[in-house]
């Protein structure tokens, strides 16, 4: 009995030498600042989840001041932008270089996620480093959905003027190449109550810009 007694015993030491208690304060400490923003480059959803529920910031920056919604609107990681909102990730934070996911979703063409970050507090008065709204890099590089949704949303100035001195309108006339989807963006923008005669800094406006650069199509819409 005495040597059964000391097996267990001796059973019972070496396990807890080899057992580490495991707490809730350790698993926090694990999810830092550095595992959040590595695993939404990575697209780790469950990862980032468990790391939000342990306390991380949702508006986590790196060193360029990109909360971790902006890494995922750069990034294109559409499932992981909507787990960020669920967790009241901000929209409108903006990095050292301006860009907030709002503003980017915008100029990238996502317009899932403009929409979604509409719906979710999205400011139209933060401008990017160009003093540019999300609609006018749209209008630029032809993002056509993205364009209709932000020129038919309520409240958005749709006639803001940028550093440059253009409109969206004026963008997509000047930068674009007059093709079909530059067309339609023209459509969409006067349908939509646009501003047609805004001139740029030179006093030149969006009809001349049109006939200069012989866009035969925009320039009848536009007349």
């Amino acid at each position: 009995m005495h040597i059964v007694a000391l097996l267990l015993v001796f059973s019972v030491t070496i396990g807890s030498c080899y057992s580490t208690p495991v707490n809730d304060n350790e698993n926090s400490a694990i999810m830092n600042s550095k595992d959040i923003l590595a695993m939404v480059r990575q697209n780790d959803l469950a990862g980032v989840e468990a790391a939000l529920k342990a306390g991380v910031s949702v508006n986590t920056t790196d060193n360029g001041k990109r909360n971790l919604l902006l890494i995922a609107v750069n990034n294109h990681l559409t499932e992981m932008a909507i787990l960020l909102v669920r967790y009241k990730a901000d929209v409108n934070q903006q990095a050292d270089n301006l860009d907030s996911p709002f503003l980017y979703a915008g100029a990238s063409g996502q317009t899932e996620l403009v929409k979604l970050f509409i719906t979710n507090g999205a400011r139209f008065d933060i401008f990017n480093r160009y003093n540019g709204t999300a609609l006018i890099p749209a209008c630029e590089r032809g993002h056509i959905e993205t364009v209709r949704l932000l020129a038919n949303t309520k409240g958005f100035p749709i006639n803001h003027v940028n550093r440059l001195g253009w409109t969206g309108l004026m963008e997509a006339i000047v930068l674009g190449d007059g093709s079909k989807k530059y067309q339609e963006i023209v459509q969409i923008l006067k349908d939509a109550g646009a501003k047609l005669d805004i001139p740029d800094h030179d006093g030149v406006k969006p009809l001349q810009h049109a006939k200069q650069k012989g866009f035969k199509e925009i320039v009848d819409i536009l007349q």
